[in-house]
């Protein structure tokens, strides 16, 4: 996944949000194959799914405000698809490397 860096500009900003869109659906379909098989692996996935969701929107929330994000409007969102984009790239190589490997197609 490409991230757009110093200077970015919406076509590249669009570029990089179709990257994560397409990625964030490969870890949903992942994440979906080890909840429909329930268990306490997947009570495990569920809480960790939605606590990192909140903990990466308190995060993006706090950077923004402090301005981390940058000033100008394609910095801000440039910087907003570069946060979530760690955590998603994160959680496809960890559910990708997991027992489950073998029935999804990556």
């Amino acid at each position: 996944m490409t991230i757009t860096s110093k200077n970015p500009n919406w076509f590249d900003i669009g570029m990089d949000a179709w990257a994560l869109a397409a990625e964030s659906n490969m870890v949903i379909a992942m994440r979906i194959g080890s909840l429909a098989q329930g268990g306490p692996v997947a009570a495990q996935e569920a809480g960790r799914m939605v606590s990192e969701k909140v903990a990466a929107n308190i995060t993006l929330g706090c950077d923004l405000m402090t301005g981390k994000l940058g000033s100008s409007p394609e910095a801000i969102v440039s910087a907003s698809i570069a946060h979530y984009s760690k955590s998603v790239v994160a959680n496809r190589k960890r559910l990708g490397s997991g027992p489950l490997k073998s029935t999804f197609a990556v």
